[in-house]
């Protein structure tokens, strides 16, 4: 009973702050609030004009279809509403003429939902292809099978699609360049902190094996962010395809290659910090005499210092807000990468005095060397 009940206040609370969110201002909260309402909107349109005006005999094909084409970006609405269309038609058409045919529902049913569901796999119709075997159903289950009536919810199927798509791109289309924005500044700042704890605890050699292993579950979980950024750039640019709001506001533009270059950096960093919490990791859970010279250790957390300041830098020249400062911070970031060459020549000087007796360590802090050379010519803007 008390696990349900702080499962409970943490859901209430979850659910209150999402609330504060999307009041407060512009963000993810606020954009889902608004696709909710709008679904709700095309849903109850679709149903006023053939539930209520009309008094079409299956009217809920019309709100049903139009509440799930209120999709996440203008081009998926429209892309989608046209495969649904094309998937019921289909099988509404093949459902009527088998009914028919052999005048029974039953048999039809038999016949006709094995082809339906094969066609469903057709890859022209994309995810939509489920709807040729819920058009059949509907053909089907909804009473006597005629021409009329099926042509009938064809046409409320269409007449949904129109009204959820129409509510899509005429009331607020959503654009996702925000989220682009925000996940790579997400990514820059966890690496950026991570590089920076890690540096920390070499230099003052407090890490043991539960230090560094928070550290590289916190490094696999900036690779999750760099994914995150990765598909939020998809998403802002599919966003803005055939979006009325992006042609009426010339402000809004695509994310380019400095954001595409940006994942790209994030990435090597996500995977170089994997590799070093890894090695830092394994380090700590050994023996005491495996663990590198102090020196080493000091000379290493030098160039992890200098590396996170690099990727903070390189946040802010590649998709940080533009001002007049942008020239200073890219003088501090080839600066930054300067010094950053300059502790990993140190480091290369130190590594093989080290290790002298230890070829396993040497080729390991080795590879290491080298993927930071690599780390540090990535950060340089072109």
């Amino acid at each position: 009973m008390d696990r349900t009940n702080r499962a409970a206040r943490r859901w209430a609370g979850t659910a209150v702050t999402a609330v504060r969110r999307a009041w407060e201002g512009p963000g993810r909260e606020r954009d889902l609030a608004v696709q909710a309402g709008k679904g709700a909107l095309a849903a109850w349109v679709a149903w006023a004009v053939v539930g209520w005006w009309l008094e079409a005999p299956m009217a809920f094909v019309a709100p049903w279809v139009a509440v799930v084409l209120v999709e996440s970006t203008v081009y998926r609405s429209v892309a989608h509403g046209l495969q649904q269309l094309a998937a019921i038609g289909v099988g509404t058409a093949l459902a009527t003429a088998v009914a028919l045919l052999l005048n029974s529902t039953m048999a039809a049913m038999a016949l006709v939902l094995p082809v339906a569901l094969l066609l469903g796999q057709w890859q022209r119709l994309g995810s939509q292809g489920v709807y040729a075997a819920t058009g059949a159903l509907f053909v089907l289950t909804g009473g006597e099978v005629t021409v009329a009536g099926s042509a009938a919810r064809v046409l409320e199927a269409v007449f949904g699609a129109a009204v959820g798509v129409a509510v899509n791109v005429l009331i607020r289309p959503p654009v996702y360049l925000r989220d682009a924005r925000a996940a790579l500044e997400d990514a820059a700042r966890e690496a950026y902190e991570l590089l920076g704890a890690v540096a920390d605890g070499l230099a003052t050699g407090t890490w043991d094996a539960h230090a560094a292993g928070d550290w590289h579950v916190r490094a696999l979980r900036l690779g999750r962010l760099v994914d995150q950024a990765r598909s939020a750039i998809g998403w802002s640019r599919e966003s803005v395809r055939v979006n009325p709001l992006v042609r009426r506001k010339r402000a809004f533009s695509l994310p380019g290659e400095a954001y595409t270059d940006a994942v790209d950096v994030l990435d090597y960093v996500a995977v170089h910090t994997a590799g070093v919490t890894r090695t830092v990791w394994e380090t700590a859970d050994g023996e005491e005499a495996g663990r590198p010279a102090p020196e080493l250790t000091r000379s290493y957390a030098d160039f992890l210092r200098h590396t996170a300041r690099a990727v903070r830098l390189y946040g802010q020249t590649r998709f940080g807000p533009g001002d007049d400062g942008d020239d200073a911070v890219a003088e501090q970031l080839r600066e930054a990468v300067e010094e950053l060459h300059r502790t990993l020549d140190e480091f290369r000087r130190r590594l093989p005095g080290a290790v002298p007796e230890d070829p396993a360590a040497l080729a390991t802090y080795g590879t290491l060397l080298a993927q930071a050379h690599r780390l540090a010519d990535q950060l340089v803007q072109d």
